[in-house]
């Protein structure tokens, strides 16, 4: 079974504090995010809503467009929700559903 990586947005809520991260396991880290388990921007700030996912077949891809998304201005990211996701849903549970 080939590894799958993941680029991320997550949210505090429609239109707020944004924060974006790579992992190999999205579900094991967005739950770290939302309970606050790892201590950091996303447990200051309460940015819990996952809005927006890529999935990539290698790490250096994810990792490359990780980098390439944090340097985008924050208008962009939020257009580029609003296109996937107008409705700022957490996708978090269609994660394990």
């Amino acid at each position: 079974m080939e590894k799958c990586f993941y680029v991320y947005l997550m949210a505090s809520g429609r239109n707020g504090t944004l924060y974006c991260g790579v992992t190999s396991n999205l579900a094991r880290r967005i739950h770290e995010h939302r309970t606050g388990a790892v201590e950091g921007f996303t447990s200051r700030y309460a940015v819990r809503h996952l809005v927006w996912l890529e999935e990539f077949g290698d790490a250096p891809s994810a990792i490359q467009r990780e980098k390439t998304i944090k340097a985008y201005p924050r208008q962009w990211k939020l257009n580029m929700i609003e296109e996937r996701n107008p409705q700022w849903c957490d996708l978090f549970d269609d994660l394990n559903a």
